[in-house]
């Protein structure tokens, strides 16, 4: 096992030990598995040799004990009545067998779900404390699949490979001594054969090693190709590019199946092989078992040979399911590599803020803030601006001009390069993340609705906004008749991404779940672009509502969302090139705003 595997299994060994209490009882269960286990062959020899067949033998001193033991036990019964006796015994010893066989599974994996539990938990907070730009870079198939499929493998390392694998060698060594006890020649036989499958065992690992590596990132790469493909089944369909991408996920389906078909060729070579080990020494030990009978060595009997029959089936076969058991041990860690790589990436925003903020009076100020999503290009080039308490400003310009990166800087989805973003005169840097988004709410061009109900979509859950508050304000935009003629009215179900609604109900539905949050600062970031007349009307309403008393930012692509603003910021390049009131900027010859005016905004006056 690697270095950095080696790590990840000694972090996944942290998250046990919150559960110490389930701990001690799966190795408990586990140690008396394995001595119950190896006692039923040891029960069968003595039944053999003292009630069916007449044997002289030469026995050790523990044997001497224990026939004693028994004897005195059984003094006074007949055979047929101590052979009862035995058979009960054994059938007894089944049963705690298949006792301790359940109660060892069950906590082995209840143990490991719970551990995947909290691992899950901490893999989903964690993931969500990123900055955008992670989100800029990896796929979201690649981050579905840590979060779900990797997470299940890792569950395999506790109720499948670890504990069943420390399981399988207690089994071992218990059964060895109980051999070497009962024949330590025929034991010497045994163990002269136990080096060939070992050496078999030692380079299926290796091999397998490398398959599952393959096999995780294949089922990363199908993944991710799904889920995209899924995501924007409106374009697939849109461009007729069906025959295409499925051309492409045959080709990535290709290389799935053949992984996998790697990993079964080991498989199937592996496990026949190990039964030609094991019938090979079952058939070695009676071959000199019975030469040594026939010459009238005293020191091995009939019993002993049966008994090793069992006893190599018991020695061999959890060799074999810990060969195979290291397959899912090293699936488990190759994904447990994967899910601490997220973890340990340290990408995240730094919530170091320790002031709270409760309400913003809604002074926003940049200083000579520049800021670039790729090293070395610059989206923004040392901006200054200021947003007084109550105003509400505009921010036009061309697309890639930089309007909707302060919004994101503001919000601190991202951390600018140098400068300084303050709000009520204190750096953002220093509120906690929490309170700072709290009083700022977004509603965004594109509209996200969970697959949830109109009333969950609006509130998030937030159990301190009550229905009676949506309803309140949703007449007071006058949304709440529209929201009204759907069937179950807030209870109704927007579906995936909101799909039974169209882009300006969703548009509705965001901007109310804006104005019922309360917040003291407000974005519409091209908020109204995409939707019809009726509804910008609505929208124009619930503006002159919600921005009354509140610094407001709007980003927008049309005329009557700027023409009433308190001042029109306009930018170029990551740039503001001029400011100013509608009035004063449209009366600037050759002036940006006043291009930008007759190219895009004079085409709505018409």
């Amino acid at each position: 096992m690697s270095k950095r595997k080696k790590s990840s299994f000694y972090k996944l060994l942290e998250y046990a030990k919150p559960y110490k209490g389930k701990l001690y009882f799966v190795s408990f269960w586990a140690i008396f598995l394995a001595i119950i286990t190896a006692l039923r062959p040891f029960l069968l020899n003595f039944t053999i040799d003292n009630y069916l067949v007449e044997t002289k033998k030469e026995t050790n001193i523990i044997q001497q004990y224990f026939e004693g033991f028994m004897h005195y036990f059984f003094s006074g019964n007949d055979n047929a009545t101590n052979l009862k006796t035995l058979v009960v015994i054994m059938f007894i010893a089944l049963v705690l067998e298949a006792i301790s066989q359940f109660y060892f599974t069950y906590l082995a994996n209840w143990l490991g779900q719970d551990i995947i539990k909290d691992l899950r938990d901490k893999l989903y907070n964690h993931i969500t404390s990123f900055k955008m730009k992670y989100f800029d870079n990896e796929p979201v198939g690649k981050l579905v699949t840590r979060s779900v499929s990797d997470i299940e493998s890792i569950a395999s390392i506790f109720s499948q490979g670890l504990f069943m694998i420390v399981s399988d060698v207690l089994k071992m060594i218990i059964v060895i001594v109980f051999m070497l006890v009962v024949n330590w020649k025929i034991t010497g036989i045994v163990l002269l054969i136990m080096p060939l499958i070992l050496i078999a065992t030692n380079i299926f690992n290796r091999k397998m090693k490398v398959a599952f590596k393959e096999v995780r990132n294949e089922v990363a790469n199908l993944n991710t190709f799904v889920q995209e493909r899924l995501t924007g089944m409106k374009i697939v369909q849109l461009f007729n590019r069906e025959k295409i991408e499925l051309e492409k996920f045959k080709e990535i389906n290709e290389k799935h199946n053949k992984a996998w078909l790697k990993n079964i060729l080991y498989n199937s070579i592996f496990f026949p092989i190990a039964d030609i080990i094991s019938n090979i020494s079952i058939g070695l030990v009676v071959y000199f078992g019975a030469i040594w009978i026939i010459n009238g060595d005293t020191d091995t009997t009939i019993g002993q040979l049966v008994a090793f029959n069992m006893y190599i089936t018991m020695l061999y076969n959890p060799l074999r399911q810990i060969a195979d058991k290291f397959n899912v041990m090293q699936m488990g860690i190759v994904a447990a590599d994967r899910v601490f790589e997220i973890l340990d990436t340290e990408d995240n925003v730094q919530d170091k803020g320790c002031i709270k903020a409760i309400h913003f009076k809604g002074l926003i100020q940049l200083k000579e803030v520049r800021f670039s999503y790729i090293k070395n290009e610059e989206v923004l080039k040392g901006i200054n601006l200021e947003v007084k308490p109550g105003e509400t400003i505009a921010i036009v310009g061309s697309t890639g001009a930089g309007k909707s990166t302060i919004i994101n800087l503001l919000n601190r989805f991202y951390e600018i390069d140098s400068g300084e973003i303050t709000i009520d005169n204190q750096n953002i840097k220093s509120y906690t993340l929490e309170s700072l988004r709290k009083q700022i709410a977004i509603v965004l061009q594109d509209v996200f609705l969970f697959s949830d109900s109109i009333y969950n979509n609006i509130t998030l859950h937030n159990k301190e906004i009550t229905r009676e508050n949506v309803i309140a304000a949703a007449k007071k935009i006058g949304v709440h008749d529209f929201i009204m003629t759907l069937p179950g009215g807030y209870d109704y179900n927007v579906k995936e991404r909101g799909v039974m609604l169209s882009s300006g109900q969703r548009q509705l539905i965001a901007f109310l779940r804006a104005y019922v949050s309360n917040p003291s600062i407000l974005i519409l970031d091209e908020a109204t672009s995409s939707i019809d007349t009726h509804s910008e009307e609505l929208i124009q309403k619930a503006t002159e509502t919600i921005t009354q008393n509140r610094t407001s930012i709007v980003i927008a692509h049309r005329l009557a969302t700027i023409v009433n603003a308190s001042k029109i910021i306009v930018m170029d390049k990551g740039q503001i090139v001029e400011f100013g009131k509608h009035n004063e900027l449209i009366n600037k010859p050759n002036g940006y705003y006043k291009k930008l005016y007759d190219s895009q905004f004079a085409v709505e006056v018409e």
